[in-house]
């Protein structure tokens, strides 16, 4: 019988350079809930509702001067007046027919993940008048193999999974949330489950996550598609960028919580604002709203593992009062979407947006712009109905273990943290137990009445002899143990 010992290896994260640093933007309330959207519905109502968080400079026409302008943001740190939209989420109730507006829960984060070429120290700002959609609103379908078949590593090499069409759909994810048990992967199912699913196993809500590709052509800021000049590294956060699109960005990743759960037992179904019941067509935008040599210094500066903002020295961090009040303007409002009636008791979407399960694509549109292979043949849509009901896969529950030896394995970094360290947080140490990638310090965010508390959680590294009958891979993963780091609340509600 061979013993095994699992320890910490000093140099891992000089190996890995940058690859563990990042910062994690706090956007604790909306500035806005309309239907405005300057990268595709310019100077006009936009299709459906967005969530809104950034500067109060955000209009149905602004731009990086325009929201560099603004008077204030919603997100935590004062120098950063980017915009973040993604759509909304809204519950259709099968007695009445009506919508309505889904609870949002502690705003939203954005990650700056530091993601570095090989041979590379820092990552390249975004320039001024930078702009970026990733997702497709008119997808409504999933061609590849549920859950994904093939390890991340062999990514690169292996068809269909070595597109940009792949990586597209594989850069959402709908994470099922219970405090009680320990967290599922980020990005592990790349659709929203059904409602029957969400009452029986998210008891706090489903956390909705989109990356955003972080290889550039290093020439165009902002093509009229607003994707065409990004492309996603082979693995989705991390790995090699494809030929064409050398230059690495800050790897962004969106996570928005909706309380879903507050639903449970209600006859009905979840659809996203842009009438998508799937989860296929969700997608989010981005206008860059930081001065770019501030950017530059902070992303060459600021490389703390931990992921607080308040372990950079360049941020200059906000009050509550400050953050909490700043508003997109009403007169910013196009005149049709400021008449939207947004939050209950809706006889339709805002927008009058119709409901639409695919199989074919919603609207009858061309499909995202591809820089390879195109994506796999897909059905002819029936005619639009508001009475289909989505057919999507089940996939189980599955923790965020990695038997990976790399120095990050996408996933660990967002992983939420059981409410109760007495929950099934630390399991029992094997060789494919928690991975290196779960270094990065962590939150949780629980709603108790109009209080959010976001939970800190810190990791102790530890050393554990196993023994195995069969020879082991090295470099297996060291164990862990989390424990409360802080508490810090704020203000909830729509």
């Amino acid at each position: 019988m061979k013993s095994f010992t699992l320890t910490s290896v000093a140099h891992v994260l000089v190996l890995a350079g940058l690859s563990d640093a990042f910062w994690r933007m706090e956007c604790p309330n909306r500035s806005a809930l309309a239907r405005i959207d300057p990268l595709v519905s310019i100077g006009s109502a936009a299709q459906h509702v967005h969530a809104i968080h950034g500067s109060s400079g955000f209009s149905a026409s602004s731009s990086t001067a325009d929201l560099l302008a603004g008077q204030c943001t919603s997100c935590r740190v004062s120098e950063d007046k980017s915009a973040y939209w993604t759509p909304a989420v809204y519950f259709k109730s099968a007695s009445t027919g009506e919508f309505t507006l889904v609870n949002q829960v502690g705003g939203m984060l954005a990650y700056y993940l530091l993601f570095t070429n090989a041979g590379e120290k820092t990552v390249t700002a975004f320039p001024p008048g930078f702009e970026m959609i990733s997702g497709d609103t008119n997808q409504r379908n999933y061609s590849y193999p549920v859950p994904d078949a093939v390890e991340k590593s062999r990514w690169a090499s292996t068809a269909p999974y070595n597109t940009q069409a792949f990586l597209r759909q594989a850069a959402l994810g709908f994470n099922c949330l219970n405090y009680q048990k320990a967290p599922e992967p980020s990005l592990y199912r790349h659709f929203l489950p059904d409602k029957a699913y969400l009452d029986a196993n998210c008891a706090d809500g489903v956390r909705f996550e989109l990356m955003f590709p972080s290889c550039w052509d290093g020439k165009n800021n902002a093509p009229s598609d607003k994707q065409s000049h990004v492309a996603f590294p082979d693995q989705v956060m991390t790995g090699e960028c494809p030929k064409g699109f050398k230059t690495r960005l800050p790897s962004l990743f969106y996570e928005t919580i909706w309380d879903t759960h507050a639903f449970s037992g209600q006859d009905g179904q979840f659809v996203i604002s842009n009438g998508d019941p799937t989860g296929y067509g969700y997608h989010g935008d981005f206008i860059m709203g930081w001065d770019s040599d501030f950017l530059q210094k902070a992303a060459d500066t600021c490389t703390n593992p931990s992921g607080r903002i308040e372990d950079c020295p360049l941020f200059t961090i906000q009050d509550e009062d400050a953050y909490s009040s700043c508003k997109v303007p009403s007169s910013n409002i196009p005149i049709a979407a400021a008449k939207d009636q947004l939050l209950s008791k809706l006889s339709s979407l805002p927008g009058n947006v119709q409901i639409f399960a695919g199989p074919g694509r919603a609207g009858g549109g061309s499909a995202a712009p591809s820089i390879d292979l195109p994506s796999p043949k897909k059905p002819s849509a029936p005619a639009p109905t508001s009475d289909i009901v989505p057919v999507v896969p089940t996939v189980s529950y599955k923790a965020a273990t990695s038997a990976s030896s790399g120095a990050y394995v996408p996933g660990g970094a967002f992983a939420e943290q059981p409410s109760s360290p007495a929950a099934a947080v630390t399991p029992a140490p094997n060789a494919a137990s928690l991975g290196p990638s779960e270094s990065f310090f962590s939150t949780q965010y629980a709603t108790k009445g109009n209080t959010v508390e976001e939970v800190f959680w810190v990791e102790e590294e530890v050393t554990t002899t196993i023994f195995a009958t069969e020879t082991m891979t090295a470099g297996a993963n060291k164990g862990r143990k989390r424990h409360l780091h802080k508490h810090r609340r704020a203000g909830a509600g729509h």
